[in-house]
């Protein structure tokens, strides 16, 4: 979940700092797209789009904060395995260009928890599961507990759930956890800003 990429915005904004560059933001987006597709948006921060490989940010207008949980898988998955997978799954069909989703643009103007749960979709999660059956049963445990949202993020094997509330959020990570099927699980409220100095 762009762990890497965070701390790569983080160091950027460090360096410039202790340096005394001063560089200018555009020129600091810059070097985040030449560093990886996910730094830019960990420069950013917030809620936005992302084009291209996701390294092109455009800022979404969005109202309110949100409760998630992750839970982490024991081990990683190789996003190329996912990725031919995916094509394996689709069966030589042509993939649509993405586009923006009105309902999901919609709820995080309304701060619309329900709004947005429904909207949430991952065109990679059925090929994670196909090599990693048992992050079904991960998700199904988040669903039973009532999560606005139950999905993989990105090509696995991080799975997420938003939640009504903070209580939501306890109750969702505490059966998550009782149940075993991750070796962590961890609970965050969002958006949050990018990378800063504090």
């Amino acid at each position: 979940m762009a762990g890497g990429s965070a701390d790569a915005a983080g160091a950027l904004v460090a360096c410039d700092d202790l340096w005394g560059l001063r560089t200018p933001k555009i020129e600091l987006e810059r070097i985040a797209r030449q560093l990886g597709s996910d730094v830019p948006f960990c420069l950013a921060g917030g809620n936005a789009i992302g084009s291209g490989h996701g390294e092109v940010i455009s800022p979404v207008l969005a109202r309110g904060s949100y409760q998630w949980v992750f839970a982490l898988a024991h081990e990683g998955m190789s996003t190329a395995k996912v990725y031919a997978e995916f094509d394996r799954l689709s069966d030589g069909s042509e993939v649509p260009e993405p586009e923006v989703d009105d309902a999901l643009m919609a709820a995080l103007r309304a701060g619309d928890a329900d709004g947005l749960g429904a909207a949430l979709s991952n065109d990679l999660q059925d090929a994670a599961i196909f090599l990693r059956p048992e992050l079904a049963e991960t998700l199904a445990i988040g669903e039973e507990c009532g999560a606005l949202g139950a999905q993989l993020s990105g090509s696995g094997p991080t799975a997420m759930f938003l939640a009504r509330d903070e209580q939501h959020a306890m109750d969702i990570a505490v059966a998550l956890a009782s149940a075993q099927v991750a070796a962590d699980v961890v609970q965050a409220a969002g958006p949050v800003v990018g990378a800063r100095l504090v």
